[in-house]
């Protein structure tokens, strides 16, 4: 695009998204890229309002408590031309509608890896450990130094990882896991072998992965051919006082059948995701010691939403600039992740 005149742009996301992603340096260096008329940012794209701003405007650039972009919101946006996500999966706010205009679709899902890959590198190290479930009392909870019966070998030396779902973030998990003395293996049938051996990982497919799996990593997207692929036949092939890990999407477990493991304390979880989320107060995994539960702060808080307000500056910067986008979603990319 010609650099001559700024782009006409809106921010589309609710207002604590707004307040997270733009400090005054930032929306700053955005008035420098486009033109954004007051009000800089709104949460609805339907009222008269909204309409006349979509009427001219070439960018949008989105984040958490944006509308999804149905036919109708597009067509009343005749001009534009890219789609900004300051967040990550934009699965809940892109339709085949932008595809069929060939509007382009960016996305922050690679600045928001970061903090994922770090919560569940911390997750996997204590699960060696199994600190978080002495922390909570789990089963016989120790009177001494030496009173550890029910929790397994503790240890994070020559600990077998399993990972399964070889993302953005599955890979970023394997690469931090290449410092410790562990042996990682990965299950994804999208993943090339020569990259997951590269990476220091073993490619191997879901069962046989599962024996072998002391610590479970889910990394997988939450798509019909993935929901609940954790049953109770897979379940039960993980060893005994095995921990599973999910950063991911609740859904990929079957919850029920998780809490009967859990409840025999054959098993142990770390979940910072669930199904439904949150979970009913009378959900028995909540009150299970061998059980930790935290409310979807794996992803980016804080000082950490400020990556992906900069990946996406940085990306408008190249867009108008006419170079190639480093953050793009192509449509056939929703099929196989988040």
């Amino acid at each position: 695009m010609s650099t001559s005149s700024k782009p006409a742009a809106l921010i589309v996301m609710d207002r604590k998204s707004f307040r997270a992603h733009f400090d005054r340096t930032r929306l700053a260096r955005l008035r420098q890229l486009v033109t954004l008329p007051d009000p800089v940012w709104i949460d609805e794209l339907d009222s008269p309002a909204a309409r006349a701003r979509l009427a001219t405007v070439e960018v949008l650039i989105t984040s958490w408590g944006a509308p999804t972009l149905t036919t109708e919101r597009v067509n009343a946006a005749p001009e534009l031309k890219v789609v900004f996500h300051s967040a990550g999966s934009v699965r809940s706010l892109i339709t085949d509608e932008v595809w069929e205009r060939k509007i382009q679709v960016t996305s922050a899902a690679e600045a928001n890896a970061i903090p994922v890959a770090e919560y569940t590198l911390a997750a996997i190290l204590f699960a060696g450990k199994k600190a978080p479930f002495f922390g909570a009392g789990a089963q016989s909870a120790p009177r001494g130094w030496g009173d550890r019966d029910g929790f397994g070998h503790l240890s994070n030396y020559r600990r077998t990882v399993g990972v399964i779902g070889y993302s953005r973030i599955g890979r970023r998990v394997v690469d931090l896991l290449a410092q410790f003395d562990t042996t990682c293996y990965v299950a994804d049938p999208y993943a090339e072998q020569f990259d997951v051996r590269a990476a220091g990982a073993i490619l191997t497919d879901l069962y046989d992965l599962l024996p072998r799996s002391e610590i479970l990593s889910l990394h997988a997207p939450d798509l019909p051919t993935t929901r609940h692929m954790l049953g109770v036949g897979e379940l039960a092939l993980l060893p005994d006082h095995a921990t599973i890990v999910n950063t991911a999407r609740g859904s990929l477990i079957d919850q029920k059948a998780l809490a009967a493991e859990c409840r025999s304390g054959r098993l142990f979880a770390i979940l910072d995701v669930t199904d439904p989320e949150p979970l009913p107060p009378d959900d028995p995994l909540r009150s299970m010691p061998n059980v930790v539960i935290t409310p979807h702060i794996a992803g980016s808080l804080g000082s950490e939403v400020f990556r992906l307000t900069d990946l996406t500056l940085d990306e408008l910067t190249r867009w108008i600039a006419e170079e190639p986008l480093v953050a793009e979603v192509p449509p056939h990319a929703l099929a196989v992740r988040a």
